[in-house]
Protein backbone atom coordinates (compact mmCIF):
# COMPACT_ATOMS: atom_id res chain seq x y z
CA UNK A 1 0.00 0.00 0.00
CA UNK A 2 1.14 3.47 -0.25
CA UNK A 3 -0.55 6.89 -0.37
CA UNK A 4 -0.53 9.13 -3.57
CA UNK A 5 -0.18 12.65 -3.32
CA UNK A 6 -0.58 15.47 -6.23
CA UNK A 7 0.79 18.75 -5.23
CA UNK A 8 -0.19 21.74 -7.44
CA UNK A 9 0.15 19.32 -10.34
CA UNK A 10 -0.50 21.37 -13.67
CA UNK A 11 -1.00 19.75 -17.12
CA UNK A 12 -0.75 21.20 -20.51
CA UNK A 13 -0.77 20.28 -23.70
CA UNK A 14 0.48 23.39 -26.47
CA UNK A 15 -1.77 26.29 -25.00
CA UNK A 16 -4.47 24.60 -23.31
CA UNK A 17 -4.41 23.28 -20.13
CA UNK A 18 -5.85 20.09 -19.06
CA UNK A 19 -5.30 20.02 -15.39
CA UNK A 20 -4.93 23.19 -13.11
CA UNK A 21 -2.91 23.16 -9.90
CA UNK A 22 -4.05 19.99 -8.32
CA UNK A 23 -4.16 19.04 -4.89
CA UNK A 24 -5.09 15.53 -4.18
CA UNK A 25 -4.20 13.58 -1.10
CA UNK A 26 -5.28 9.74 -1.54
CA UNK A 27 -4.63 8.00 1.83
CA UNK A 28 -3.23 4.70 2.00
CA UNK A 29 -5.47 2.03 1.05
CA UNK A 30 -8.44 4.30 -0.04
CA UNK A 31 -10.48 3.50 -2.77
CA UNK A 32 -10.67 7.27 -4.71
CA UNK A 33 -12.62 8.00 -7.90
CA UNK A 34 -11.74 10.47 -10.27
CA UNK A 35 -15.62 11.88 -11.11
CA UNK A 36 -16.52 14.20 -13.93
CA UNK A 37 -17.47 14.78 -17.61
CA UNK A 38 -15.95 13.63 -20.38
CA UNK A 39 -12.29 16.17 -20.62
CA UNK A 40 -12.84 17.48 -17.29
CA UNK A 41 -8.85 16.26 -16.85
CA UNK A 42 -9.72 12.81 -15.16
CA UNK A 43 -8.02 10.70 -17.42
CA UNK A 44 -5.18 13.01 -17.81
CA UNK A 45 -4.40 12.95 -13.84
CA UNK A 46 -4.46 8.95 -14.41
CA UNK A 47 -2.42 9.14 -16.66
CA UNK A 48 0.11 11.45 -15.17
CA UNK A 49 0.21 8.83 -11.84
CA UNK A 50 0.80 6.40 -14.12
CA UNK A 51 3.93 7.62 -15.94
CA UNK A 52 1.99 8.04 -19.47
CA UNK A 53 1.70 11.42 -19.32
CA UNK A 54 4.38 14.30 -17.40
CA UNK A 55 2.88 17.01 -15.38
CA UNK A 56 4.00 20.32 -16.51
CA UNK A 57 4.90 21.50 -12.99
CA UNK A 58 4.20 20.68 -9.51
CA UNK A 59 4.70 17.06 -7.92
CA UNK A 60 3.67 13.48 -7.88
CA UNK A 61 4.48 11.32 -4.78
CA UNK A 62 4.15 7.64 -4.39
CA UNK A 63 4.69 6.30 -0.68
CA UNK A 64 7.53 8.78 0.20
CA UNK A 65 9.27 9.02 -3.69
CA UNK A 66 8.37 11.65 -6.27
CA UNK A 67 7.82 10.06 -9.18
CA UNK A 68 7.55 12.84 -12.09
CA UNK A 69 10.57 11.47 -13.92
CA UNK A 70 10.08 7.46 -12.84
CA UNK A 71 9.64 5.40 -15.49
CA UNK A 72 6.17 3.87 -15.52
CA UNK A 73 7.59 0.32 -14.87
CA UNK A 74 9.78 1.57 -12.03
CA UNK A 75 6.35 3.27 -9.90
CA UNK A 76 5.33 -0.11 -8.63
CA UNK A 77 1.83 0.46 -9.97
CA UNK A 78 -0.63 -1.69 -11.94
CA UNK A 79 -2.61 -0.08 -15.06
CA UNK A 80 -6.31 -1.49 -16.04
CA UNK A 81 -7.55 -0.32 -19.11
CA UNK A 82 -11.22 0.35 -20.65
CA UNK A 83 -10.19 -2.17 -23.55
CA UNK A 84 -9.04 -4.92 -21.09
CA UNK A 85 -5.86 -5.14 -23.90
CA UNK A 86 -5.55 -9.35 -23.04
CA UNK A 87 -2.66 -10.73 -25.49
CA UNK A 88 -5.81 -12.91 -28.22
CA UNK A 89 -2.85 -15.44 -28.56
CA UNK A 90 -2.27 -16.50 -24.71
CA UNK A 91 -4.39 -18.25 -22.43
CA UNK A 92 -5.82 -17.00 -19.79
CA UNK A 93 -2.97 -18.20 -17.59
CA UNK A 94 -0.28 -16.68 -20.15
CA UNK A 95 -1.92 -13.31 -19.85
CA UNK A 96 -2.10 -13.01 -16.07
CA UNK A 97 1.42 -14.54 -15.92
CA UNK A 98 2.86 -12.63 -18.18
CA UNK A 99 3.90 -9.28 -15.71
CA UNK A 100 5.98 -12.18 -13.97
CA UNK A 101 7.39 -13.37 -17.06
CA UNK A 102 8.54 -9.98 -17.73
CA UNK A 103 10.42 -9.63 -14.34
CA UNK A 104 12.30 -12.83 -14.99
CA UNK A 105 10.16 -14.62 -12.21
CA UNK A 106 10.77 -18.54 -12.91
CA UNK A 107 8.20 -20.81 -14.34
CA UNK A 108 7.55 -22.50 -11.20
CA UNK A 109 7.15 -19.30 -8.95
CA UNK A 110 5.09 -18.00 -11.95
CA UNK A 111 2.55 -21.25 -11.54
CA UNK A 112 2.12 -20.48 -8.48
CA UNK A 113 1.49 -16.39 -8.34
CA UNK A 114 -1.22 -17.35 -11.15
CA UNK A 115 -3.00 -19.68 -9.61
CA UNK A 116 -3.46 -17.63 -6.34
CA UNK A 117 -4.71 -15.26 -8.15
CA UNK A 118 -7.22 -17.38 -10.69
CA UNK A 119 -8.57 -18.27 -7.24
CA UNK A 120 -9.11 -15.26 -6.00
CA UNK A 121 -11.05 -13.79 -9.29
CA UNK A 122 -12.98 -16.98 -9.26
CA UNK A 123 -10.96 -17.97 -12.78
CA UNK A 124 -9.36 -21.11 -12.45
CA UNK A 125 -11.45 -23.76 -14.25
CA UNK A 126 -10.39 -20.55 -17.53
CA UNK A 127 -6.71 -20.87 -17.27
CA UNK A 128 -6.67 -22.67 -20.40
CA UNK A 129 -9.09 -20.84 -22.76
CA UNK A 130 -8.34 -18.32 -25.04
CA UNK A 131 -10.02 -14.46 -24.33
CA UNK A 132 -12.06 -15.11 -27.42
CA UNK A 133 -13.72 -18.15 -25.36
CA UNK A 134 -14.60 -15.91 -22.56
CA UNK A 135 -17.68 -13.21 -22.16
CA UNK A 136 -16.93 -9.45 -21.17
CA UNK A 137 -17.24 -10.25 -17.87
CA UNK A 138 -14.42 -12.99 -17.31
CA UNK A 139 -12.12 -10.74 -20.26
CA UNK A 140 -11.80 -7.73 -17.18
CA UNK A 141 -11.06 -10.14 -14.89
CA UNK A 142 -8.51 -11.51 -16.19
CA UNK A 143 -7.53 -8.16 -17.18
CA UNK A 144 -7.66 -7.66 -12.90
CA UNK A 145 -5.41 -10.55 -12.47
CA UNK A 146 -2.71 -9.50 -14.73
CA UNK A 147 -2.67 -6.29 -12.71
CA UNK A 148 -3.27 -7.78 -8.96
CA UNK A 149 -0.15 -10.64 -9.19
CA UNK A 150 2.17 -8.26 -9.28
CA UNK A 151 1.11 -7.20 -6.17
CA UNK A 152 1.63 -3.58 -6.60
CA UNK A 153 1.47 -0.68 -4.25
CA UNK A 154 -1.10 1.03 -6.45
CA UNK A 155 -4.16 -0.21 -8.80
CA UNK A 156 -5.23 2.26 -11.07
CA UNK A 157 -8.46 1.60 -13.24
CA UNK A 158 -9.30 3.73 -16.03
CA UNK A 159 -13.54 3.17 -17.05
CA UNK A 160 -12.56 -0.36 -16.80
CA UNK A 161 -16.89 -1.35 -16.97
CA UNK A 162 -18.18 0.88 -19.06
CA UNK A 163 -17.86 -1.97 -21.70
CA UNK A 164 -19.63 -4.44 -19.84
CA UNK A 165 -23.87 -4.52 -19.75
CA UNK A 166 -25.57 -2.90 -17.22
CA UNK A 167 -26.48 -6.28 -15.07
CA UNK A 168 -22.80 -7.02 -15.40
CA UNK A 169 -21.63 -3.76 -14.42
CA UNK A 170 -23.57 -4.39 -11.55
CA UNK A 171 -21.76 -7.56 -10.60
CA UNK A 172 -18.60 -6.13 -10.92
CA UNK A 173 -18.89 -3.33 -9.39
CA UNK A 174 -19.67 -5.91 -6.11
CA UNK A 175 -16.65 -7.90 -6.99
CA UNK A 176 -14.28 -4.87 -7.18
CA UNK A 177 -15.22 -3.21 -3.57
CA UNK A 178 -15.00 -7.07 -2.20
CA UNK A 179 -11.43 -7.32 -4.01
CA UNK A 180 -10.29 -3.98 -2.50
CA UNK A 181 -11.59 -5.35 0.90
CA UNK A 182 -9.61 -8.38 0.75
CA UNK A 183 -6.58 -7.01 -0.75
CA UNK A 184 -6.11 -3.17 1.33
CA UNK A 185 -4.39 -1.72 -1.69
CA UNK A 186 -4.75 1.46 -2.78
CA UNK A 187 -6.98 2.28 -6.01
CA UNK A 188 -7.61 5.20 -7.93
CA UNK A 189 -10.65 4.63 -10.28
CA UNK A 190 -11.43 6.64 -13.45
CA UNK A 191 -15.47 6.85 -14.23
CA UNK A 192 -17.73 9.68 -15.84
CA UNK A 193 -20.36 7.26 -14.11
CA UNK A 194 -21.63 8.55 -10.79
CA UNK A 195 -23.22 5.26 -9.71
CA UNK A 196 -19.98 3.54 -9.64
CA UNK A 197 -18.11 6.16 -8.15
CA UNK A 198 -20.80 6.50 -5.18
CA UNK A 199 -21.30 3.06 -4.45
CA UNK A 200 -17.55 1.95 -4.78
CA UNK A 201 -15.77 4.43 -3.15
CA UNK A 202 -14.21 5.70 0.14
CA UNK A 203 -14.04 9.10 -1.52
CA UNK A 204 -14.81 10.86 -4.39
CA UNK A 205 -12.64 13.62 -6.44
CA UNK A 206 -15.02 15.21 -8.88
CA UNK A 207 -13.44 17.35 -11.09
CA UNK A 208 -14.90 19.68 -13.93
CA UNK A 209 -12.73 21.70 -16.56
CA UNK A 210 -9.33 20.46 -15.19
CA UNK A 211 -10.40 21.74 -11.84
CA UNK A 212 -10.94 19.79 -8.85
CA UNK A 213 -14.25 20.89 -7.45
CA UNK A 214 -14.33 18.68 -4.45
CA UNK A 215 -12.76 15.55 -2.53
CA UNK A 216 -15.30 13.95 -0.02
CA UNK A 217 -16.95 10.84 0.86
CA UNK A 218 -19.72 9.72 -1.19
CA UNK A 219 -22.18 10.63 1.11
CA UNK A 220 -20.90 14.02 1.68
CA UNK A 221 -21.05 14.81 -1.83
CA UNK A 222 -24.19 14.39 -2.45
CA UNK A 223 -26.09 15.83 1.20
CA UNK A 224 -23.22 18.94 0.65
CA UNK A 225 -22.14 19.52 -2.63
CA UNK A 226 -19.03 22.04 -2.43
CA UNK A 227 -21.03 24.35 -5.18
CA UNK A 228 -23.28 24.72 -7.75
CA UNK A 229 -21.56 22.16 -10.45
CA UNK A 230 -20.99 19.22 -7.89
CA UNK A 231 -24.54 19.82 -6.95
CA UNK A 232 -26.13 19.34 -10.61
CA UNK A 233 -23.69 16.40 -11.38
CA UNK A 234 -23.99 14.68 -8.79
CA UNK A 235 -27.58 12.52 -8.30
CA UNK A 236 -30.66 10.83 -10.32
CA UNK A 237 -32.52 11.95 -11.48
CA UNK A 238 -30.46 15.25 -10.75
CA UNK A 239 -31.34 18.23 -8.40
CA UNK A 240 -33.55 20.90 -9.06
CA UNK A 241 -31.56 24.19 -9.50
CA UNK A 242 -34.07 27.35 -9.74
CA UNK A 243 -32.50 30.91 -10.21
CA UNK A 244 -33.47 33.64 -7.83
CA UNK A 245 -32.41 36.68 -6.38
CA UNK A 246 -30.92 36.56 -2.49
CA UNK A 247 -32.23 39.89 -0.25
CA UNK A 248 -32.10 40.80 3.34
CA UNK A 249 -34.78 42.00 5.37
CA UNK A 250 -34.66 42.61 9.06
CA UNK A 251 -31.68 40.56 9.63
CA UNK A 252 -32.95 37.46 7.87
CA UNK A 253 -32.10 36.44 4.47
CA UNK A 254 -34.51 35.73 1.55
CA UNK A 255 -34.61 33.94 -1.41
CA UNK A 256 -37.25 34.89 -4.36
CA UNK A 257 -37.88 32.81 -7.34
CA UNK A 258 -41.14 32.93 -9.73
CA UNK A 259 -43.95 30.94 -8.15
CA UNK A 260 -41.44 30.36 -5.05
CA UNK A 261 -40.50 33.02 -1.71
CA UNK A 262 -38.94 31.70 1.05
CA UNK A 263 -36.74 32.60 3.96
CA UNK A 264 -33.23 30.91 4.07
CA UNK A 265 -30.49 30.93 6.70
CA UNK A 266 -28.04 31.56 8.50
CA UNK A 267 -25.86 31.79 5.45
CA UNK A 268 -21.90 31.97 5.23
CA UNK A 269 -20.67 35.11 5.59
CA UNK A 270 -19.51 35.13 1.23
CA UNK A 271 -23.32 35.37 1.04
CA UNK A 272 -24.61 38.65 -0.75
CA UNK A 273 -27.62 39.79 -1.95
CA UNK A 274 -28.29 39.39 -5.65
CA UNK A 275 -28.44 37.00 -7.78
CA UNK A 276 -28.28 33.22 -6.19
CA UNK A 277 -29.58 29.39 -6.67
CA UNK A 278 -31.44 27.47 -4.63
CA UNK A 279 -31.29 23.36 -4.83
CA UNK A 280 -33.80 20.84 -4.25
CA UNK A 281 -33.26 17.11 -4.36
CA UNK A 282 -36.17 15.28 -5.89
CA UNK A 283 -36.66 12.69 -2.69
CA UNK A 284 -37.06 16.79 -0.60
CA UNK A 285 -40.27 17.40 -2.45
CA UNK A 286 -43.72 16.81 -1.99
CA UNK A 287 -46.81 16.59 -3.80
CA UNK A 288 -50.15 17.19 -2.62
CA UNK A 289 -50.30 19.98 -0.20
CA UNK A 290 -48.21 22.68 0.49
CA UNK A 291 -47.70 26.60 -0.51
CA UNK A 292 -46.43 25.99 -3.80
CA UNK A 293 -48.55 25.77 -7.12
CA UNK A 294 -47.96 23.80 -10.06
CA UNK A 295 -49.07 22.01 -12.88
CA UNK A 296 -47.50 18.19 -13.99
CA UNK A 297 -45.22 18.52 -17.25
CA UNK A 298 -43.90 14.75 -17.32
CA UNK A 299 -43.80 11.43 -15.26
CA UNK A 300 -41.45 8.82 -16.14
CA UNK A 301 -42.16 5.08 -14.66
CA UNK A 302 -39.71 3.34 -13.35
CA UNK A 303 -41.14 0.66 -11.53
CA UNK A 304 -40.58 0.97 -8.17
CA UNK A 305 -41.46 4.93 -8.42
CA UNK A 306 -42.49 7.62 -10.41
CA UNK A 307 -40.18 10.92 -10.93
CA UNK A 308 -42.96 13.40 -11.94
CA UNK A 309 -41.48 17.02 -13.09
CA UNK A 310 -43.86 20.02 -12.12
CA UNK A 311 -43.75 23.49 -14.26
CA UNK A 312 -43.95 26.18 -12.14
CA UNK A 313 -44.49 29.87 -13.01
CA UNK A 314 -42.11 31.64 -14.98
CA UNK A 315 -40.67 28.17 -16.81
CA UNK A 316 -38.76 27.24 -13.34
CA UNK A 317 -39.60 23.15 -12.88
CA UNK A 318 -39.50 21.25 -9.71
CA UNK A 319 -38.58 17.09 -10.03
CA UNK A 320 -40.45 14.49 -7.46
CA UNK A 321 -39.75 11.31 -6.96
CA UNK A 322 -42.43 8.98 -5.24
CA UNK A 323 -43.55 5.82 -4.85
CA UNK A 324 -45.24 3.39 -7.56
CA UNK A 325 -48.39 3.11 -7.90
CA UNK A 326 -48.66 7.13 -6.94
CA UNK A 327 -49.25 8.94 -10.16
CA UNK A 328 -50.96 12.19 -11.93
CA UNK A 329 -51.96 13.37 -14.77
CA UNK A 330 -50.05 15.51 -17.31
CA UNK A 331 -51.42 19.31 -17.13
CA UNK A 332 -52.75 18.10 -13.38
CA UNK A 333 -52.83 20.97 -11.29
CA UNK A 334 -51.05 20.32 -7.73
CA UNK A 335 -49.65 21.43 -4.82
CA UNK A 336 -45.63 21.18 -3.72
CA UNK A 337 -43.98 21.29 -0.54
CA UNK A 338 -40.17 21.43 0.27
CA UNK A 339 -37.91 19.84 2.64
CA UNK A 340 -36.77 22.97 3.78
CA UNK A 341 -33.81 21.51 6.39
CA UNK A 342 -32.78 19.28 2.81
CA UNK A 343 -32.22 22.31 0.41
CA UNK A 344 -29.35 23.81 -0.63
CA UNK A 345 -28.59 27.24 -1.50
CA UNK A 346 -25.85 28.96 -4.21
CA UNK A 347 -24.00 31.53 -5.30
CA UNK A 348 -23.99 32.72 -8.70
CA UNK A 349 -22.64 31.20 -12.00
CA UNK A 350 -22.16 27.88 -12.80
CA UNK A 351 -19.26 27.18 -10.15
CA UNK A 352 -21.34 29.75 -7.26
CA UNK A 353 -20.33 27.94 -3.97
CA UNK A 354 -22.81 26.77 -1.47
CA UNK A 355 -23.63 29.19 0.59
CA UNK A 356 -25.29 26.78 3.70
CA UNK A 357 -23.50 26.37 6.56
CA UNK A 358 -22.84 22.77 7.42
CA UNK A 359 -25.79 20.99 8.64
CA UNK A 360 -24.83 20.63 12.03
CA UNK A 361 -24.94 24.16 12.52
CA UNK A 362 -27.88 25.33 10.57
CA UNK A 363 -30.32 24.70 7.96
CA UNK A 364 -32.69 26.66 5.34
CA UNK A 365 -35.70 26.91 7.20
CA UNK A 366 -39.32 27.26 6.53
CA UNK A 367 -41.55 29.20 5.19
CA UNK A 368 -41.84 28.60 1.93
CA UNK A 369 -44.90 30.71 0.25
CA UNK A 370 -46.77 30.90 -2.56
CA UNK A 371 -45.28 34.41 -4.65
Amino acid sequence: MAEVVFSNVRKQFGSFTAVHGLDLNIAEGDFVSLLGPSGCGKTTTLRMLAGLEFPTSGDIRIGDRVVNDVPPGQRDIAMVFQSYALYPHMTVGDNIGYPLKKRGVSKADRKVSVAKTAELLQLTELLNRKPRQLSGGQQQRVALGRALVRDPKVFLLDEPLSNLDAKLRAYMRVELVELHRRLGRTMVYVTHDQLEAMTMSDRIAVMEGGVLQQFAPPAEVYAAPANRFVASFIGTPGMTLMDGELSQEGGQWRFDAPGLSMVVGPLDDQAAAGPACLGVRPEHVSIGSGPVSGHVQVVEKTGHENIVIIGLEGGQRLTCRVPAPQSWSIGEAVQLSLDTENAHLFGPGPHGPRLNRPAEQSSLQASAVAS
